[in-house]
């Protein structure tokens, strides 16, 4: 499932392929990924344009062009690869650009939750992303301690709350709070200045390695290395991790090392 360092690493896949290239063809094979807007304006609006420099706002991929603004996200199973043209298409291919130097941009989604949008102004960009919280690594610990203050959820459907912190999802939730020690079930506003310190620290550096990696790495190390073994064990004791639903969502926790208030 593509979150915050997937998506990043397609803004650098965009930036290495695209940028300053014009865009000779729009290819739309699958027009249910579009999103209010046609594969007719889709090919008017970028056929001819240049990509200028690609941005990314959480999960969401802005990549503006001298004209309408690319609007990408990838929901569950989306992805974004730079191919020759001479490549054979991918598997779950959805729409293709054919660049200036023969090169291919290629969104891909097997399940096609999300899709593709075009923006006209900076204010339709703002439009279709939404209510967006501060980027989640942008965030210095003040700013998560306000963004935590006086919340009454839980601190796992917190974090995941893109109107709180944008890009952080269910893998990257639970590897922050396993390294921070924190149960997913506590209460936001009720965790100390000593947790909260941990949890900004474990989010700083899950997310670092992970940017780097273009993923969240499932190391041995690491909590995500083992949440879909068969037989779950934490990496850190050894002992049985737990699954629950959270918010509707599936988390995995060490009971010994993240222990429930009483």
């Amino acid at each position: 499932m593509p979150e915050l360092p997937d998506v990043e690493g397609f803004r650098r896949t965009l930036s290495s392929c695209a940028q300053g290239h014009r865009i000779e063809r729009v290819e739309v094979a699958d027009p249910g990924v579009l999103r209010g807007v046609t594969a007719a304006r889709l090919r008017r609006e970028l056929e001819g344009r240049r990509f200028a420099a690609p941005r990314r706002h959480g999960k969401w991929l802005i990549a503006p062009t001298e004209g309408a603004t690319l609007i990408l996200h990838f929901g569950m199973t989306g992805g974004l690869v730079c191919r020759s043209g001479d490549d054979p298409p991918e598997r779950f291919g959805r729409v293709t650009l054919t660049l200036d130097d023969g090169h291919q941009l290629r969104y891909h989604d097997q399940r096609k939750l999300r899709g593709l949008w075009l923006a006209a102004t900076d204010a339709d960009v703002d439009r279709v992303l939404g209510e967006q919280g501060p980027d989640a690594l942008s965030l210095g610990r003040a700013e998560l301690d306000t963004l935590l203050a006086g919340r009454r959820g839980r601190v796992k459907a917190t974090l995941t709350d893109q109107s709180v912190v944008a890009g952080l999802g269910n893998l990257l939730g639970d590897e922050i709070l396993w390294r921070a020690r924190v149960h997913p079930k506590s209460r936001t506003g009720d965790l100390g200045p000593d947790e909260r310190r941990r949890l900004h620290t474990a989010l700083r550096g899950v997310l670092r390695t992970s940017v780097r990696a273009g993923q969240v790495p499932p190391r041995p190390s690491w909590l995500t290395g083992h949440r879909d073994d068969p037989d779950p064990h934490c990496p850190r004791c050894g002992r049985p991790l737990r699954r629950a639903k959270i918010a509707g969502r599936t988390s995995t926790w060490c009971p010994r090392c993240q222990p429930e208030r009483s």
